[in-house]
């Protein structure tokens, strides 16, 4: 009796990418490589910027790694790892961001040799996560609280030092004496829970970096505004401010209803009573003694002139974000409703004025008694100039905000990295197997940030490394680093090249967790697109 032959089973349509194996895990790593060569030379002091152009034909130049991944939208679904490790960076710690990716593509370099030798991932990835666990307890160890810093006056001095190193790799490196203290300033005014969303950054086209200033309090741009608004007084002293989410404007009929009428006198009974349900609502907002009137939504020209006419100030059309922070630093509720209104629903501040900024007017709210928000009006040429400078001074403010919460901090110029690096190497001798090949790779992987940092700024970067594992054998050289300067090596902690505990703790861990994650995939199944009418059932159902 012949053999029957097995029926071929079809589980996935027509078409479908099947890929497995070494070959594809290979593959995978590869796409990651050409996403972190693509930002390599953004990082450190001497980095250099990329040019991005969207579809939309906007362009920006950024070196920020975040940022960078985030417009290249890349597709590849292994490289989009990377770009997500970067965004957790950036989530978290604020800074790091090219860092993160960096190292997570240096393990992968790693690794991917073992994996062409024949070396299960499972191996790999073992290995890796016992060698990311002891880095994280290492640096816990030998972490630098502010305080006990040596020859460090007060808290603030370490936290502008702080800054300071985050700002040397950005745009506005050379303004960095001018920015840190203001970041510093602005941090600490924030409540203990440094809420991001109370520290408003707000931009202006024209003049010069230096010419940008904190505002201890609230400002934004002036709102739209109808006829009367230039007859109202644009400065007080010590006023009641209102916060309102109400509509302040007469609508047309025909907006609101169909009524049909026979005599022209109750069209007019109708119109009369439209005056005066609004003219109610803005007696009952003057008699709580408000001197500033401000709105989420619409405030219209006869409340305008109303209040015009009365010596008050409005603004309708506010932004939520504003609103609020406004209700936080002068104590002012926001209110929903006009009826019932009292006085103890009013903020104030010392001094409310208008101010000409550039181009543009801002309204500014200074000297509030709950001073729990900041504002930082940045100025600049360029839009793309100026977008860039904001997101330097949101990583200053972010490195800022981590030391105040965790004040703890460890060298940067790569010193930590060799420093892990060197102590990899000895904990490897201790101990037996493939494990020791495989952490003594993920130590030399650890030295692509001071490799990096060299070569960005065009030094041997063999050479200023030799040095480095020289000086990280003897017992004071733990943290020495790269001096991006004169092209040598130097205590980067005395150097006040500081970054926050943290910020090297996330990255580590989210670099080792991306890699094994890359790893532990060994087949790839991508799906054709749908086509209309496609028929996908199978054979002989």
């Amino acid at each position: 009796m012949s053999n029957m032959m097995q029926p071929q089973i079809i589980l996935l349509k027509e078409g479908t990418d099947d890929s497995q194996g070494k070959g594809q895990l290979l593959t995978n790593i590869a796409a990651c490589q050409a996403v972190v060569e693509t930002i390599a030379t953004t990082l450190g002091p001497r980095g250099m910027d990329k040019l991005i152009k969207s579809e939309t034909g906007e362009v920006t130049i950024s070196n920020d790694g975040a940022t960078v991944l985030s417009l290249l939208e890349v597709v590849h679904p292994a490289a989009r790892t990377v770009v997500d490790i970067a965004a957790s960076q950036d989530a978290v710690a604020g800074d790091g961001t090219t860092s993160v990716v960096l190292l997570a593509g240096s393990f992968m370099q790693a690794a991917k040799e073992y994996i062409q030798d024949g070396v299960h991932p499972q191996v790999i990835i073992r290995a890796f996560r016992k060698a990311g666990a002891l880095c994280k307890e290492r640096i816990k160890e030998i972490c630098v609280s502010v305080g006990d810093v040596a020859g460090s006056d007060n808290v603030t001095d370490l936290l502008i030092k702080c800054a300071g190193t985050a700002m040397s790799s950005k745009l506005i490196h050379h303004q960095k004496a001018f920015f840190a203290p203001m970041v510093v300033e602005a941090v600490k005014t924030l409540d203990d829970d440094l809420d991001l969303n109370m520290l408003a950054i707000k931009k202006v086209t024209g003049g010069a970096l230096q010419d940008s200033i904190l505002v201890k309090g609230v400002a934004f741009k002036k709102t739209f505004s109808y006829a009367g608004f230039e007859q109202q007084p644009k400065t007080f002293a010590s006023p009641g401010v209102l916060l309102l989410n109400v509509e302040l404007e007469l609508k047309a009929e025909k907006d609101n209803a169909e009524i049909r009428i026979d005599d022209v006198s109750e069209y007019q009974r109708i119109v009369d009573a439209e005056y005066r349900i609004i003219n109610d609502k803005l007696e009952a907002i003057v008699a709580t003694g408000a001197k500033v009137i401000l709105s989420k939504l619409p405030i219209g020209d006869l409340a305008t002139q109303f209040f015009a006419d009365r010596g008050l100030f409005c603004a309708g059309r506010v932004n939520k974000a504003d609103l609020t922070r406004v209700s936080r630093a002068t104590g002012a509720s926001i209110q929903t409703s006009v009826n019932g209104l009292t006085s103890d629903v009013l903020g104030t501040c010392e001094k409310f004025e208008e101010v000409q900024v550039g181009d543009e007017r801002y309204n500014f709210f200074t000297g509030c008694p709950e001073s729990r928000t900041a504002t930082i009006v940045l100025r600049g040429g360029a839009k793309q100039f100026i977008d860039e400078a904001e997101r330097s001074l949101h990583d200053a403010i972010m490195v800022v905000r981590r030391a105040i919460k965790t004040p703890s901090v460890v060298a940067g110029g790569g010193a930590i990295e060799m420093e892990l690096s060197r102590f990899l190497r000895e904990h490897a001798r201790t101990i037996r197997g493939k494990s020791q090949i495989l952490i003594n790779a993920f130590a030399k992987a650890l030295e692509v940030i001071p490799r990096q940092l060299s070569n960005n700024a065009g030094f041997d970067s063999t050479d200023i490394l030799n040095k480095l594992r020289q000086r990280h054998a003897m017992d004071d050289g733990i943290w020495y680093g790269v001096d991006v300067t004169t092209g040598d090596i130097c205590n980067t902690l005395e150097s006040f090249v500081w970054e926050p505990t943290l910020i090297k703790l996330n990255a580590i861990g989210a670099a080792v967790e991306a890699t094994n994650m890359i790893l532990s995939i060994d087949e790839t199944v991508k799906a054709p697109p749908s086509k209309v009418g496609d028929k996908h059932a199978l054979p002989g159902m």
